[in-house]
């Protein structure tokens, strides 16, 4: 089994959407962790409103990248263009990857305005981060 860990600033949104999303999809190759390099110390509750819409429970919490420090890490995927910049040295260059999504949390408008950014960010997490997961780079850096 191999371990990712998906960092972003704030541990709120995106890291979470995408740790549930390969807990819930690809457990059986990917367990999957997040964090943050600032941390908000909470999971935005819409960001467990639109995975629970596409039938995923999701029970984590803000957490700082410092807490995987010893834990032996396959892979670090930034989330967000400040943890890419962020991250911490510690957690290897070797095994990183990156790919920015839009934070969900400055969405404005109705809620339903709001929770349609969440949507659009969750279904952009679970079309890209399995397309990553089984890309020939990360397959290259575990061999």
């Amino acid at each position: 089994m191999k371990r990712v860990l998906f960092l972003c600033t704030g541990n709120s949104c995106r890291s979470h959407m995408a740790e549930a999303i390969v807990n819930a999809r690809l457990g059986d190759e990917w367990e999957a962790v997040s964090a943050g390099t600032k941390p908000t110390g909470y999971v935005h509750p819409n960001a467990l409103r639109a995975l629970a819409e596409i039938g995923i429970e999701h029970r984590g919490c803000s957490k700082s990248a410092d807490e995987f420090r010893d834990t032996p890490l396959d892979l670090v995927v930034t989330v967000c263009d400040s943890a890419a910049e962020e991250c911490p040295v510690w957690l290897g260059p070797g095994r990183r990857l990156h790919h920015s999504f839009p934070d969900p949390a400055k969405a404005e408008g109705t809620d339903e305005e709001v929770m349609a950014v969440f949507r659009a960010v969750r279904d952009d997490i679970a079309l890209t981060i399995p397309n990553i997961l089984a890309g020939p780079q990360v397959h290259s850096m575990s061999a």
